[in-house]
């Protein structure tokens, strides 16, 4: 389910991606198959991790590469949640494909 509510998305950011919902700051984004697919690639690793150890890792691994990379926006992009996204977002057809836990191969 897609959600136009900008208020929740933070500052810096498109969208969000918390299940089940993908939550977009504009309206535009709803048609981003790019930007969506992104998201629902986010959608597919909470699913796996069980949605809240998720959260947990995502936000452990992004203290891990602000320290190493001493930048917000370096280490939010070597997320390994991030760096697979990024990487298949252009790939429509990737979740179809998609093997579990996909995104260990980013670490």
């Amino acid at each position: 389910m897609i959600l136009s509510l900008k208020h929740l998305v933070p500052k810096g950011f498109s969208g969000i991606a918390i299940f089940p919902f993908v939550i977009v700051r504009k309206r535009e984004f709803k048609t981003n198959f790019v930007f969506i697919n992104h998201e629902r690639i986010h959608l597919r690793q909470q699913l796996e991790l069980l949605i809240i150890p998720f959260f947990v890792l995502y936000a452990l691994e992004y203290l891990i590469r602000l320290i190493q990379f001493q930048s917000k926006t370096l280490a939010y992009r070597n997320i390994s949640f991030e760096r697979e996204a990024y990487t298949n977002e252009k790939d429509l057809n990737y979740l179809k494909s998609r093997s579990f836990w996909a995104f260990i191969k980013f670490l």
